[in-house]
């Protein structure tokens, strides 16, 4: 656990994460592992410099979309314990390269529930709701 920024050596308490609808973040996937924090969730921190707060269900038009702007999700990289995304796979994408594939018209479905409030620093709220997951 991270020590406070005041530096007295004990564990930094972190607010309880929120969802951009107000509520408790909920888990994005678990199998894949996802999160910055490979802990399952969309929560963010100062050391996730590309907000990865968007939970999306990724589908095989955003996994194109995004390998030819250089991020590769589909290919595994056991090196790293990344099995690589299938569509239909759920994973915390970086709040920007969702807003860029919502503008270019290849954005993917979005678990309200599980997308962080840092997301809305990059995404407006009535594009995610547009794109919500149904029976997610």
């Amino acid at each position: 656990m991270p020590l406070d920024s005041t530096g007295s050596g004990r564990p930094e308490r972190r607010p309880e994460p929120r969802n951009v609808l107000g509520g408790t973040l909920q888990t994005c996937s678990m199998q894949p592992l996802t999160g910055f924090h490979r802990d399952g969730c969309c929560a963010t921190s100062a050391a996730d410099l590309g907000s990865h707060t968007v939970c999306a269900i990724v589908t095989a038009e955003f996994l194109a979309f995004s390998g030819a702007r250089g991020n590769d999700l589909g290919t595994p990289m056991p090196a790293f314990g990344f099995p690589g995304l299938q569509p239909g796979d759920r994973w915390c994408l970086c709040a920007p390269r969702w807003q860029e594939a919502f503008l270019a018209g290849k954005a993917p479905q979005v678990v309200l529930e599980a997308t962080e409030i840092g997301a809305l620093e990059h995404c407006e709220l009535d594009d995610l709701k547009r794109h919500q997951a149904t029976g997610a």
